[in-house]
């Protein structure tokens, strides 16, 4: 076979190639998709994460403070749960995100000493 005619055959090929990949409908790998995200659990995060220092899950004093019925402000107890306090609290910015933090607080607002705890 001379050069011209392997050139030309290389290049019929690429082309049919090309075509059929252009073609072809794109489907996505299964590893690709994605499960619905499960809704935040603020009840379990604290139990996991913040009960060890907040007892009862919030409703008792431990080495940290009690949190229901706090009379800080959503937004100090927000920004404690986020950037920590010295030296006292770490921060749980990296763990958590804005959003779940808002929860967190919600959650220790809806704290009732005879009740089981409940996410928001």
């Amino acid at each position: 076979m001379s050069a011209t005619k392997g050139s030309a055959r290389i290049r019929r090929l690429l082309g049919i190639a090309l075509m059929a990949s252009l073609g072809a409908p794109c489907a996505a790998p299964a590893d690709e998709e994605k499960a619905p995200a499960k809704p935040f659990d603020a009840k379990k995060a604290h139990s996991t994460i913040c009960g060890y220092c907040h007892g009862d899950y919030g409703r008792a004093p431990g080495h940290g403070p009690q949190l229901m019925n706090s009379e800080r402000s959503d937004e100090y107890m927000f920004n404690i749960i986020r950037n920590g306090k010295p030296g006292k609290m770490a921060a749980f910015s990296s763990a958590f995100t804005d959003d779940q933090i808002r929860q967190m607080v919600k959650f220790y607002r809806s704290l009732k000493r005879d009740e089981e705890p409940r996410n928001p």
